[in-house]
């Protein structure tokens, strides 16, 4: 059966949103997903998206997605590519479909002049960390993510609350 890989539509939100949800699961966090499909349709495909997807069909079904948007890297004065989600569905594993949606992201971020394709993995995603080991990724442990939500995010900005 063949892969096909594909910019996503609108008519793909349901599928997309799909996907959040089983990576989510994937990620042990089933509840947190609090995006719509409205969310989805005003942020992706409007004159000015905030973020792009691509679709894997094999076999006529989907298979799983990519998701990502452009960051821009003060030091090279050039944009980036940030791979948000990467996702198969388990039944698709095995077939080179994450490394398909991988290829084409990296792709993508060669035509566009991007010197640099940046993502996060969980530490205990060993499957994962070894695929993007083996795909040439270069782990920055020295770096720390930070995160600023919710309640917090309002206190900084300054809101009452």
């Amino acid at each position: 059966m063949a892969t096909t890989i594909r910019t996503a539509a609108p008519a793909d939100i349901p599928q997309i949103l799909a996907f959040i949800r089983a990576l989510a699961a994937y990620e042990r966090e089933p509840d947190a997903v609090t995006a719509t499909e409205a969310d989805l349709l005003r942020d992706g495909f409007g004159p000015n998206p905030f973020y792009f997807c691509l679709i894997a069909d094999h076999g006529g079904h989907p298979a799983g997605f990519a998701f990502y948007f452009f960051n821009y890297s003060t030091w090279k004065g050039r944009p980036g590519l940030y791979l948000e989600d990467l996702f198969v569905h388990p039944e698709f594993r095995g077939l080179g479909i994450g490394k398909a949606l991988l290829q084409r992201v990296a792709a993508i971020a060669i035509e566009k002049n991007c010197p640099r394709l940046q993502w996060e993995v969980l530490d205990w995603n060993t499957p994962a960390i070894d695929f993007y080991r083996a795909m040439g990724a270069e782990f920055l442990d020295e770096w720390r993510n930070v995160r600023v939500s919710g309640d917090a995010l309002q206190l900084l900005a300054g809101a009452d609350l």
